[in-house]
């Protein structure tokens, strides 16, 4: 009997010994372009107002997704977005869209009658096996009664390997959209 004492010793500080960190991860934005908080809406400039950013199922949940084949997706189980992933990307994309889009109001709020509306759905945000980014889905913009719909779909290298890299290259990616979003919303009034 005393002999599996030393050896259930070694399991137990072994196993105290491999925890498993947990890292966060939220998306940096291109500048700290803050929305609109003001109650007032100054009616002369343009306003776009983000109504909302769907991701689907796969992308919803806390973990960051990676790719792993053509047919087989990971969920991080300790690689996890610091805030859920739609609201991240509707917060970067109004900020990204404040510094695209100088002297319009850009904000996640309605800001009063006479506004576009921005409707996003991410279908792709994840990381690849061979070393790419993907990011697609479709936005409409409605403006004066007429809606504009765009698909989008990017691929980035990822100049580095690991979750910091990956979650730095999503957020190139999705400034590169918005300012894409910019200039049709530009080309609309």
């Amino acid at each position: 009997m005393m002999r599996w004492i030393p050896v259930a010793l070694a399991l137990i500080i072994s196993g105290c010994s491999s925890t498993i960190e947990t890292h966060y991860y939220q998306l940096p934005s291109a500048s700290n372009a803050a929305a609109a908080t003001s109650n007032s809406v100054d009616t002369m400039r343009p306003t776009v107002w983000v109504e909302h950013v769907s991701v689907p199922d796969y992308l919803a949940g806390n973990g960051v997704v990676y790719q792993s084949s053509d047919v087989q997706y990971v969920i991080a189980a300790n690689n996890l977005w610091a805030s859920p992933l739609d609201q991240q990307l509707q917060q970067t994309l109004v900020a990204n869209l404040s510094e695209a889009l100088p002297g319009w109001l850009v904000s996640s709020m309605p800001l009063g009658e006479q506004q576009d509306k921005l409707n996003v759905n991410v279908t792709h945000f994840h990381g690849r096996y061979d070393g790419q980014v993907v990011i697609g889905g479709d936005w409409v913009l409605e403006h004066d009664g007429k809606i504009t719909k765009r698909p989008f779909s990017l691929t980035l290298p990822q100049s580095e390997d690991g979750y910091g890299a990956l979650v730095r290259t999503l957020a190139k990616g999705w400034q590169q959209e918005a300012g894409a979003m910019a200039q049709v919303i530009r080309t609309t009034h």
